[in-house]
């Protein structure tokens, strides 16, 4: 029986070996990070995407996630998706790609789990909102709110602002024109993000194709002739009728969105690693450099998921008891971000130096964009029953 205490446990070095053995050398590998902004040391027995999945798990804008909006309001529906079981699935969906191509399941979670952490209150209509809120004061947008939230509003550590987390998955929270302010170590510019953030953007649209269209027939606003307008609905219905020819509603649909993320998933795959293969990729940073992203879905279903986001924009996203509960909604944010602009004492006693530094708007927005559903309601209420809002505009809507 051996008496080394190191014995007993894998320690870090082992996990990352396990990583340079296991894993395609195309992977971002761990004990490869470009490490984090403010140096710290490495854990014992952790890899770095390891610590930062652990932090943004505890991180308190993640816990708020449950009581922000996907589609449907929250608290409107018992079953319906929430900001923090979207992030989930996505998170499930970006292992279950990035394990089948050997790539760093915990650096795809990570980025997955952080990915809608500055989603504001009301869904992408409360991003709509804050953005117009927002216009000639440096805008507003999720993706862009998400890396503020990890780098600067989460106040954790003394020793930084911010989660400190690993340059790996800050940049797989970077989108589209953004990515391309990062550069590699020897200055080069670098086109897109290691193929776990890519897996990760994936998995965020095959989430919300399927379970949009779940929560949509849950909640009643589509109807089965509706449905069959959409060719990824009508191809994986006949797939799951020819497996199960007696099944009826309501386990009906909910085999058809299983076949839909199945099929999505398979897809990805398969495309992807045809893709890998021709390029004949060898690193993380040959990846970076490419012209085109190496983790795709197939011409075909890229064509029948565009033609899934027309019809959800249609039929679910515009739909009347959808978009006028999300307007009233909306309103209410407007009115709570123009009260706090009156009065911004109302932010709290730490508001002055977060103003002196960011500037009044940029200071309401972070402090409104991280409201849940549920707290902005209650605010809107209160200050439209506090004297000292007697003259803001929450008061003058009433």
């Amino acid at each position: 029986m051996t008496t080394d205490p190191l014995a007993r446990w894998k320690t870090r070095e082992q996990m990352e070996d396990d990583e340079r053995r296991v894993l395609a050398p195309y992977a971002q590998r761990s004990g490869d990070s470009r490490g984090r902004k403010f140096p710290e040391p490495r854990h014992a027995f952790r890899t770095e995407f390891q610590r930062d999945r652990a932090r943004i798990i505890h991180a308190r804008a993640f816990r708020r996630l449950e009581y922000k909006t996907q589609v449907f309001l929250n608290g409107t529906g018992d079953h319906l998706r929430t900001r923090l079981t979207h992030s989930i699935e996505v998170a499930s969906i970006s292992r279950t790609i990035a394990r089948a191509l050997s790539l760093n399941e915990d650096l795809a979670e990570a980025i997955a789990l952080a990915h809608d952490l500055g989603h504001s209150p009301f869904g992408h209509s409360g991003e709509e909102m804050l953005a117009e809120c927002m216009h000639g004061h440096g805008g507003f947008e999720h993706n862009a709110q998400s890396l503020r939230v990890v780098d600067r509003l989460e106040a954790v550590y003394p020793e930084f602002p911010g989660l400190n987390l690993t340059h790996e998955v800050r940049e797989g929270l970077r989108k589209h024109a953004a990515f391309n302010d990062l550069r590699s170590p020897r200055d080069e510019e670098l086109r897109f993000p290691s193929l776990e953030a890519q897996i990760a953007h994936l998995a965020d649209e095959i989430t919300y194709y399927s379970h949009d269209l779940d929560d949509a027939v849950d909640f009643q606003i589509l109807h089965p002739a509706q449905l069959e307008e959409s060719s990824v609905w009508r191809e994986s219905h006949a797939a799951v009728k020819l497996r199960y020819a007696d099944v009826r509603e309501p386990e009906l649909h909910q085999l058809i969105i299983r076949e839909i993320i199945d099929r999505e998933v398979r897809n990805v795959v398969t495309t992807s690693a045809d893709l890998i293969a021709q390029t004949g990729v060898k690193t993380a940073e040959q990846v970076r450099q490419q012209e085109h992203p190496l983790i795709s879905y197939s011409e075909d279903l890229s064509i029948a998921n565009q033609e899934l986001r027309r019809f959800l924009y249609q039929n679910v996203y515009y739909h009347p008891r959808v978009a006028e509960v999300n307007r009233q909604a909306c309103e209410m944010l407007r009115a709570v971000f123009e009260a706090y602009l009156l009065s911004p004492d109302l932010l709290g006693e730490g508001a002055a130096k977060r103003i002196e530094a960011e500037g009044l708007h940029r200071t309401v927005c972070d402090y409104v964009a991280g409201m849940t559903d549920r707290y902005l309601l209650e605010e809107y209420a209160r200050l439209a029953r506090n004297p000292q809002a007697a003259a803001s505009p929450v008061s003058s809507r009433r």
